[in-house]
């Protein structure tokens, strides 16, 4: 009784305090346990709405923006620029340990009362499959925010994250290994797949997930398991479904937009607003692309002097968490592990062909049909950093590749962070330790 009060007074609160949208309005709000479709609908619709941004806190963290030293909130910020994560300031943002898990639990009060309530349907599997799959990417985010990067040799004793699979508020919240919580991932996705029914979701909608959605999630686990084949395996499976590029020549429109033809998950802003009022484009980011051919560049940057200000994300209507570009370039990068340059050249070129002017593509055309596996390796994930500037891959794709060196100019000094740094892995957040010394 003490544990159902507990979640009684939690549920409460928490839709107590949502601006979510109509979905919420379940009488008296915020003081019943869900009981139909509609009320767990509103508690998944939560969950969903409380999905954090902290995608746009690991990109200060790469080689893709410098930090202003001028903006009134750079004191927020320039902790997490030069990797000061030991001892940062009081008023430094927090990466989003207690939000993911907050969305864990919404998660979870779906998948383990719902089929326990509500009478059997197509849209209660969609709706417990949807529950599955939010909460296998809410984990393959904290794993790899707060666990070692995946490392089939050492994944089994490499520290992980917390595993939370009950509604249970007294459990001991203890960091299982990285290979645990992949394995979770996993058979979470696996759940999904039984259950979800939706190829996709319409726009407005489709910040829930979907077949299509839940491919493309399963396709970005296994690339980061190093799985090529089955990550293969999911990218055309999510293709099948949806194979649609925006084509820069024809229009000049952002592909992160929800209603791009390129849509398959609106959920997160990967450069929100107080960040791009503080910040520019590296160097670094900014030599990347060919600014003559790459049609690209015009579109994601504005010069601001003699630096650039980037025009991605800070909208509503850009919320961005998997769209059609990653599946091809995630097929590319597989097919070419698995030895097939030829279907990895072909599949890079329908990509490209849509992101460049046609004489820079001709040119291209030939150079990647000449390229090695090497060169065309190094292609492929430069053709990443330009085509997922500031949307939240970046620190991953680095974190799962080279873990390169990065240096950070800040108010007149250097900061590094050295190749394969201990700090390509996050700590745990000072309140998230001081909670939990299992942490």
């Amino acid at each position: 009784m003490k544990k159902i009060s507990k979640y009684i007074l939690l549920f409460a609160a928490a839709t107590a305090v949502t601006s979510c949208d109509e979905y919420l309005d379940i009488t008296p709000v915020g003081r019943v346990i869900p009981e139909t479709q509609e009320q767990f609908r509103a508690v998944l619709t939560t969950g969903y709405s409380k999905y954090p941004e902290h995608k746009a806190l690991t990109t200060l963290r790469t080689d893709e923006l410098t930090l202003n030293e001028f903006s009134d909130d750079v004191n927020i910020y320039k902790d997490i620029f030069t990797w000061k994560d030991s001892n940062p300031d009081r008023i430094t943002r927090d990466f989003q340990y207690q939000e993911l898990y907050n969305v864990i639990f919404y998660t979870n009060v779906v998948i383990n009362e719902a089929s326990k309530k509500i009478a059997s349907s197509e849209e209660r599997n969609q709706l417990i499959g949807e529950a599955y799959a939010l909460r296998a990417m809410a984990y393959f985010d904290l794993v790899n925010l707060f666990g070692k990067p995946y490392n089939a040799a050492t994944a089994a004793s490499d520290k992980g994250v917390p595993l939370a699979l009950e509604i249970d508020l007294e459990q001991a919240f203890v960091p299982q290994s990285v290979e645990v919580i992949y394995n979770q991932i996993i058979a979470d996705t696996q759940e999904a797949e039984k259950l979800i029914n939706l190829n996709s979701q319409t726009k407005g909608l489709n910040y829930r997930f979907s077949k299509v959605a839940l491919y493309s999630l399963e396709s970005r686990v296994y690339l980061h398991q190093q799985q090529w084949q089955k990550s293969l395996d999911a990218a055309n499976k999510a293709l099948a479904i949806n194979n649609n590029l925006v084509d820069l020549k024809a229009t000049s429109f952002f592909a992160t937009k929800y209603d791009s033809k390129e849509s398959i998950l609106a959920l997160e802003d990967g450069y929100i607003n107080r960040l791009k009022a503080a910040t520019y484009a590296s160097p670094e980011l900014v030599a990347a692309y060919n600014k003559t051919a790459d049609l690209r560049f015009p579109l994601y940057f504005l010069a601001s002097g003699s630096r650039f200000r980037i025009q991605k994300g800070g909208n509503d209507d850009q919320k961005c968490t998997f769209r059609t570009s990653e599946l091809y370039l995630t097929k590319a990068e597989a097919s070419l592990k698995l030895n097939n340059a030829g279907d990895a050249k072909t599949t890079i070129l329908n990509f490209i062909q849509n992101r460049y002017s046609a004489a820079g593509y001709t040119q291209l055309e030939s150079e990647v049909n000449a390229m090695n596996a090497i060169d065309l390796t190094n292609f492929i994930l430069a053709e990443r950093q330009r085509e997922f500037a500031v949307e939240g891959h970046r620190w991953l794709d680095l974190r799962r590749t080279n873990q390169k060196q990065i240096v950070h100019p800040f108010n007149g000094d250097t900061y590094t962070l050295i190749q394969n740094d201990p700090r390509y892995t996050i700590i745990y957040p000072a309140s998230a330790r001081l909670n939990n010394p299992n942490l």
